[in-house]
């Protein structure tokens, strides 16, 4: 089955209605172009093979490139569920958005690096994201980056 990738207007769409309904803040848009080339990149099945790859890389580009003015950790929360909706996975949506929250601080603090980040991604995507082993590793990363 080919996957549904988001469109920047789709993505910009998302954004507005994101910060809107979660509390407010800066509508503004500081980088779109750079939001854009991500949402092109993950297309290429050379570097991004599987849709975890493609999800891993969107969710943390948006967290960590600051395209917007407000909202970045809160859109790579919300592109990446809508593109779990877009292609079907129905079932792993609930559990990603109960723990991307404190995902996404981590990932932008710079605690969760990118490959435990698609870690923890390819156990939501499996309903594992309760696996002890994970759970420590994201525990130690995190642990490491508090004063």
């Amino acid at each position: 089955m080919p996957i549904i990738y988001l469109t920047l207007d789709q993505a910009l769409e998302v954004h507005r209605k994101t910060v809107a309904i979660s509390g407010g803040g800066s509508m503004g848009h500081l980088n779109t172009g750079t939001l854009d080339s991500v949402l092109h990149h993950i297309q290429n099945d050379d570097y991004y093979p599987s849709f975890t790859d493609k999800l891993t890389h969107l969710f943390f580009c948006a967290c960590k490139f600051h395209c917007f003015a407000d909202g970045n950790k809160r859109i790579a929360i919300s592109l990446c569920a809508q593109m779990l909706l877009l292609n079907g996975y129905l079932r792993s949506v609930g559990g990603f958005i109960r723990e991307s929250e404190n995902v996404s601080y981590h990932v932008a603090a710079g605690n969760i690096s990118k490959e435990l980040l698609g870690e923890w991604m390819q156990a939501v995507l499996h309903g594992d994201e309760d696996d002890e082993i994970l759970k420590l590793k994201i525990f130690n990363a995190i642990s490491k980056g508090a004063p």
